[in-house]
């Protein structure tokens, strides 16, 4: 059984304007903040407006126009941070945690935008 969605987590309270957040990017599906605690020089997180939990509810469950423009978003954000990988360019790194073995912090999906220094691997074997 899914995660029920909660309205009471952070970034319910951030779209309902409850919590104040560093805006960069704001359209009628997606909303994209500075995180307050960064782990790298950009580090910017991508929600949408809708009630999804994690990845997967949000591929499965969101309607073709709110999936399109989450993702239009987070290349319009890596564009804007001028993090878009070139030849020598510094490129970025996505991340979206989903449930316990996923170390997700906040039931409601989200995707980090990481960039503006080297990030090492991803994962350390166990």
């Amino acid at each position: 059984m899914a995660t029920p969605y909660d309205d009471q987590n952070i970034f319910a309270k951030i779209l309902r304007g409850e919590i104040p957040n560093d805006t960069v990017l704001e359209t009628d599906h997606t909303l994209a903040f500075r995180d307050i605690a960064p782990q790298a020089p950009e580090h910017v997180l991508v929600i949408p407006k809708g009630a999804y939990v994690c990845h997967d509810d949000f591929a499965l469950n969101a309607s073709d126009a709110e999936v399109v423009d989450f993702m239009r978003v987070t290349g319009r954000i890596c564009a804007m941070l001028g993090v878009q990988p070139t030849e020598d360019g510094p490129g970025y790194r996505v991340i979206a945690n989903a449930g316990g073995h996923g170390v997700q912090e906040v039931p409601h999906y989200h995707m980090h935008i990481l960039a503006g220094r080297p990030l090492g691997r991803m994962l350390e074997p166990a």
